[in-house]
């Protein structure tokens, strides 16, 4: 016999107990006509009780459950940028053909707040070209096979599925991670190949830049004192100094 369900059993119960109040009502009352006239009132009420639990109530508690999720994404997201982020870029930006013009829209230092529909706009208009010449291709695979594991457990945790950008810029990290692997002597290659690598890079480039914009929105209105970090590590700026001033 298939068992029943949690929610059948507990419908069941819970009908059961209201039958059973009303048999006492009728007999210790005795008042069948008033009895049958406060059941049509209850079934009335009902539907507006359901739309209320179901509307408004369920909307608050899936709200703040949202907001939790987001939350706890936004810390991954951050310890994202403090293990990987801000040090992945901080090998790219210089092989960037137009990292002057481009780098000056992500200054944050003396600003009030980040102008993130400024930066957004750089993003969108940049090629995030990358010069493969200058890219320390060994170093570079020395510091993702470093922190392959940590890029493992990020794309383990079932936050990340809710943040399709994030989990693009971990799987765009993660192939360029694998790619770097698999050079036996990442000093020595062919131009063919440092070029193809070069689009693997310029590819996690971009997405890092696009989350970083992001991440800095989320900073400032939510932790100044983590913001106000971040700026002063700001991998765009090569004038930044992580001492207060």
């Amino acid at each position: 016999m298939v068992p029943l369900p949690w929610h059948v059993k507990l419908g069941c119960t819970l009908v059961g107990c209201s039958v059973i109040v009303y048999l006492l009502k009728l007999t210790l009352i005795d008042n069948l006509p008033g009895t049958i006239e406060y059941i049509f009132n209850s079934a009335g009420f009902l539907f507006i009780n359901v739309l209320f639990v179901t509307l408004v109530i369920n909307g608050l508690l899936s709200r703040r459950a949202k907001n939790e999720r987001l939350e706890k994404l936004n810390m991954v997201i951050g310890i994202f940028f403090i293990e990987v982020g801000n040090e992945l870029l901080k090998r790219i930006i210089p092989a960037d053909n137009d990292r002057s013009g481009f780098g000056k829209s992500f200054f944050l230092d003396g600003k009030e707040k980040p102008d993130t529909l400024a930066m957004q706009n750089a993003a969108t208009n940049h090629s995030f070209r990358l010069n493969p010449e200058i890219i320390d291709l060994k170093e570079m695979q020395d510091f993702l096979q470093e922190k392959r594991n940590f890029l493992l457990r990020l794309m383990e945790n079932p936050v990340m599925l809710e943040h399709q950008s994030f989990t693009f810029l971990l799987q765009s990290a993660f192939h360029l991670t694998a790619e770097l692997g698999h050079r036996k002597d990442p000093d020595n290659l062919t131009v063919s190949d440092r070029t193809h690598l070069s689009g693997d890079i310029s590819r996690v480039y971009q997405a890092l830049t696009n989350e970083w914009i992001n991440y800095m929105g989320y900073l400032y209105l939510n932790y100044p004192y983590l913001y106000s970090l971040a700026v002063r590590t700001n991998p765009y700026d090569p004038n930044v100094s992580v001492e207060v001033k």
